[in-house]
């Protein structure tokens, strides 16, 4: 990550932030009636929604169901207004189909399909400002909709970036510092096992370092998860009051 200098030498980066600290974070649930499940986070300046249909029966061609669990259908989308590159993307184009793979990997990691044979759950996220950490911010979006929707999961899916600058780990890379190059890693973790759901790195890091970067995503994805459960925890308790409880 050479050129712009990243980290100060009192340890800020170019955001104010120290390297292990999270941008804020804030997120809703429940934000479309018509849908089983939804959701409204932003990490940052990135901005993610996510909807769930199911469990529903097969749509279309019912070879497709599976005998002993569930299909779990994962689409993405990013808005044309996301980036500024005010670039209309086709839809099904190639970032488009690998980000909805990483997604569809991730969540059969966490949803108990076997609960719910020959049906299929349907997962959309539409990215809508991106500014660094857009698929830690699909996860974690499609995490509270998928809990919005009821569908029984192992346990939270939180998801984080780092990278590796000045032989420091930076945790929740921005959209300067992912631009700026360098190793790169994502990591999705069921926080109360400890279980990966998907790692991805997009560049070449040492196993030197590898433990040090690994472990900053891991601390920040469990401080994800804290403030998830507490947007849950609020949910919970204004539905209760809707319903009269």
């Amino acid at each position: 990550m050479a050129g712009l200098e990243l980290l100060s030498d009192q340890g800020y980066r170019v955001d104010g932030r120290r390297a292990g600290e999270l941008r804020r974070i804030q997120a809703r649930m429940g934000v479309f009636a018509q849908a089983d499940g939804s959701a409204y986070i932003e990490q940052g300046n990135t901005k993610a929604l996510a909807v769930v249909y199911g469990p529903h029966e097969i749509r279309g061609s019912r070879a497709r169901a599976l005998p002993d669990r569930a299909l779990v259908n994962c689409q993405y989308s990013s808005a044309t207004f996301s980036t500024g590159e005010r670039k209309r993307r086709p839809h099904g184009d190639r970032k488009s189909c690998e980000m909805g793979l990483q997604l569809r990997q991730t969540f059969e990691a966490a949803i108990l399909t076997q609960l719910h044979p020959r049906s299929q759950i349907d997962i959309y996220v539409q990215v809508l400002q991106a500014d660094g950490g857009t698929y830690a911010a699909c996860v974690n979006a499609a995490t509270l909709a998928v809990l919005d929707a009821g569908v029984p999961m192992r346990d939270f899916v939180c998801a984080c970036s780092a990278g590796f600058v000045d032989s420091t780990a930076l945790a929740d890379l921005s959209h300067v510092e992912e631009a700026a190059g360098g190793p790169q890693l994502a990591l999705a973790l069921l926080p109360a096992s400890g279980q990966i759901a998907l790692l991805e790195m997009d560049a070449r890091l040492h196993e030197d370092h590898l433990e040090s970067v690994l472990e900053a995503a891991a601390r920040a994805a469990r401080d994800v998860h804290t403030l998830l459960d507490r947007v849950v925890r609020q949910h919970v308790r204004e539905a209760s009051v809707l319903l009269g409880d």
